[in-house]
C-alpha cells in the first residue's frame, strides 16, 4: 500500500510542472503569469474562450433562459435564449448558439444565431451567414452575409424619416397635366 500511494504523487507532482509552463506561455508578461499561474490562469483562460466579451459588457451565456423584457444600458451579447423584448442603448451581439423569439431594439445588432421577430436598429444590423431570422428588420444600413437565411420585409430608411414620411397621391388627370406642365418649360 505504500508504494501504491507514493506513486500517484509522484506522477500528480510531475503533472504540475508540465500544468505550469504551458499556462505562462499564451499570456504577454510571464512575469505576470508566473506569480498568479496556478490561483488565477485557469479562470481567465477559461472565461475568455467561452465568452469573448469585454468586462463592460453584459452576457447571457449559453445554457441560460430569459422570458421577459430585457434591457441593456450599455453592449450585449447574448448565446442563451431569450423570449420577450429586447431593448439595447449600445450594441447587441446575438450569438451563434442563441435562440431568440422576441422584438429587438438597439443601436446596432449583429446576428449569428436563430431570431423570430421584429429587429430594429438605429445605426445598422448585420446578419451573418450562420444566421436565421425570421421577421422585419429596419435599419439605415443592412449587411447580409452569403449563407445566411433571412424571411421578412426589410426597410433600409432611417425611423425619423419613415415616420415623417408622407404620400401623395395625384388623380390621373393631375398627373398628366404635371406631365405636360413638365415638357412644356423644358
Amino acid at each position: 500500500m505504500a508504494l501504491f500511494n507514493k506513486e500517484p504523487e509522484k506522477n500528480a507532482a510531475k503533472v504540475q510542472p508540465t500544468a505550469t509552463p504551458v499556462t505562462p506561455s499564451p499570456s504577454p508578461a510571464p512575469t505576470q503569469s508566473a506569480a498568479a499561474a496556478s490561483p488565477t490562469s485557469p479562470a481567465p483562460a477559461a472565461r475568455p474562450a467561452a465568452a469573448p466579451v469585454s468586462p463592460s459588457q453584459a452576457y447571457l451565456d449559453r445554457g441560460s433562459k430569459v422570458s421577459g423584457k430585457l434591457s441593456f444600458e450599455s453592449a450585449a451579447k447574448i448565446d442563451g435564449e431569450v423570449d420577450g423584448e429586447i431593448h439595447g442603448k449600445d450594441g447587441l451581439t446575438i450569438g451563434e448558439t442563441a435562440v431568440i423569439t422576441a422584438q429587438i431594439r438597439a443601436t446596432s445588432v449583429i446576428v449569428s444565431g436563430k431570431v423570430s421577430g421584429d429587429i430594429t436598429a438605429t445605426q445598422r444590423i448585420e446578419i451573418r451567414a450562420s444566421a436565421k431570422v425570421n421577421g422585419n428588420i429596419a435599419a439605415p444600413v443592412l449587411i447580409v452575409q452569403e449563407g445566411a437565411l433571412f424571411e421578412g420585409h426589410c426597410s433600409m430608411q432611417p425611423e425619423g424619416v419613415r415616420e415623417d414620411r408622407k404620400v401623395t397621391v395625384f388623380p390621373v388627370e393631375e398627373r398628366a397635366a404635371q406631365a405636360a406642365g413638365g415638357q412644356k418649360s423644358a
